[in-house]
Order: structure tokens, then sequence, then C-alpha cells
């Protein structure tokens, strides 16, 4: 029998959300069967997988020992390095910096060296993760950028920062903005562009379109033009709804590629233009809540931004 205590990064889960964190090598069928028959218990008493955990309760836990996850496991992050660039950091928050080229999580391809293990490693080393005291919770990144896309990235420290960050991101309380350079001149210096967009997880691609289907979602992209070339334009994209690709596909689709965009765009256009894969750039971060936030309530009405975004120096030396 083990016993786990419930610590403030692990209160206000469900049991069962709890559990399947904190031991993911037991199968959800084991789970809910060992609750059913007590072999699960909380406080010593009888439970649900609906039970809503509190800081100081404790799982009593009658399972096999194969069902608990060894330190070792927990520690793979260590295989990549600590090396960060912060834009801002306080007890809850980290702002992060992520250059084209460095993924942000492993994918099929096994890559340790990911922003995610470095962030882990970075904050293992200064004592503010010891995956051994955790059971539920692991420091997150709460956005996503494409390997090739460069950018701000948001990543939460404590429990509490992870839900808040996720809800406020989910409600668009938290404003994204992007820099990209296009080919050719958009129609108007400023509007807003509304499509389908349709995911094929199997190729990694989208497909946009000016109907709605079966399996389509809505796309709301706003633009603004910053500056014209004879052939390309810099433009400072919002994001109202954030899909996949949703930048790079809906430019696309309305006649505007990114420069060195070889999955939307074509290898002609793109001849020429020094870029190896897109040129866009997650610059700027808005927090703008408009209901309850805390422990980040000190947040709203922040901005935060890289001070040179590369993207602008680049439109100046294109051809």
């Amino acid at each position: 029998m083990k016993v786990l205590a419930i610590g403030q990064n692990d209160s206000g889960q469900r049991l069962d959300k709890f559990l399947q964190k904190a031991l993911p090598a037991l199968p959800p069928s084991m789970l809910y069967k060992a609750v059913r028959t007590k072999r699960i218990k909380r406080n010593g008493k009888r439970c649900a997988v609906s039970d809503k955990l509190e800081t100081g309760d404790l799982l009593q836990l009658y399972l096999k020992d194969e069902f608990f996850v060894t330190s070792g496991e927990k520690m793979a992050f260590l295989a990549a390095p600590a090396r960060l660039e912060i834009l801002y950091e306080d007890d809850h928050i980290l702002v992060l910096y992520k250059r084209a080229g460095l993924v942000v999580h492993e994918d099929d391809s096994g890559e340790v060296d990911t922003l995610i293990n470095r962030m882990l490693h970075y904050l293992y080393e200064k004592g503010e993760y010891r995956p051994e005291e955790e059971q539920s919770f692991t420091p997150a990144l709460c956005n996503r950028l494409d390997r090739n896309t460069e950018g701000i990235v948001l990543a939460a420290k404590t429990a509490p920062a992870l839900r808040v960050l996720n809800q406020k991101i989910k409600d668009r309380e938290i404003s994204k903005y992007y820099l990209c350079i296009i080919h050719g001149r958009m129609p108007k210096k400023e509007g807003v562009e509304k499509a389908y967009l349709l995911k094929e997880s199997s190729r990694n691609q989208v497909t946009v379109s000016s109907k709605p289907g079966p399996g389509y979602k809505t796309i709301v992209t706003k633009y603004r033009v910053l500056a014209e070339k004879e052939r390309f334009s810099l433009l400072e994209v919002e994001l109202v709804t954030g899909r996949t690709h949703q930048i790079r596909a809906h430019l696309a689709y309305l006649g505007h590629p990114l420069a060195g965009d070889a999955k939307y765009g074509t290898q002609q256009s793109n001849k020429g233009t020094g870029y190896r894969f897109q040129a866009l750039c997650a610059y700027r971060v808005a927090f703008r809540f408009t209901s309850e936030s805390a422990p980040l309530e000190y947040l709203n009405g922040k901005e935060f931004s890289l001070p040179q975004p590369p993207l602008c120096r680049e439109f100046e030396q294109l051809p």
C-alpha cells in the first residue's frame, strides 16, 4: 500500500484526473475498478472518481508496484540543455523566446532537445521543479509554435497558473500577435478575414474553404499592413481563433502565402527569398482579463514583446 499526499499543485482536480496523471501506467479501467472495490481510498474512506481533491487529503492506494512511475522516468528532461531565452519570469510564469528550428514538445522523431525539456531542466537546476515531489503536475507550455516558427511561448511554473492561462487562452483573454512576410500586397491596409479550416492530421496539413463543411472549423484572422516592397509585404496578424497553421494556410488561401513557406506556398515563388522556412514570428502577447484571474491578476493589462523582432530587420534586406 502506498499513500499519496495531496499538495497545492494537486488540489482542485477530480480524483480520476489526478490519478491518470500521477499513475500513467495504471489503465483507466483498472483505476475505476480500484475505486469501486475500495482499493483506492481517500482519507481512509470510500471515495468516488468525481471527488474534488483538497490540499492535505491522503490517498491510500492498494495497487501493485508496477503502476508507480519511477523517478528515473521523470528525469528524462535532463538530457536536454538548460538554455532558455527568457523575456520575463516570476514565481508563476515564464515568457520565453523560441527560435526557429527548435521543437516545443517531443514528436515522432523522439528528439529530446525540446523547449519543454529545456524549461524543465532550467527549473530543476533552479530548485523550482522537483519531479520526485510532484504527483500530478509538471510545468507546462501554454501555447504551441511550429518547429520553424519563432517567437513567444507562455509557460506555467505552477498548477494554479497553468489553469488560469489555459482558460484565458480559451476565453480569448490573451491576445497573440504575429509578424509575417507575405508574397504580394493585400487589397486593403487592414482587415478581418473569415473562412473555414479542415485539419488533415495524417498529412500534418490543413485545407481552407470559403464554405463550412463536415469537420471544418471557423477561422478569423485580423491583419494590418506595416510595410510594402515590390514583391513583399510585412504584416501584423492577430489570431482571433487559433487553429493549426491558421496564418500560413489562411493567407495562402487569400493568394498571399508566406515567404519561404514550402507547405502552403510554391517552390517557384520562394526562390530567391533566402528563407528556408516560413517567415513567421509570434512577437507580442497582451493580457486582457475580463473575469476572475487569481493568482495572475497582476498580469492584467500587461504586454510582452520581442524588443527587436527579427522579421522587421529581415524585411528591409529582401530584394
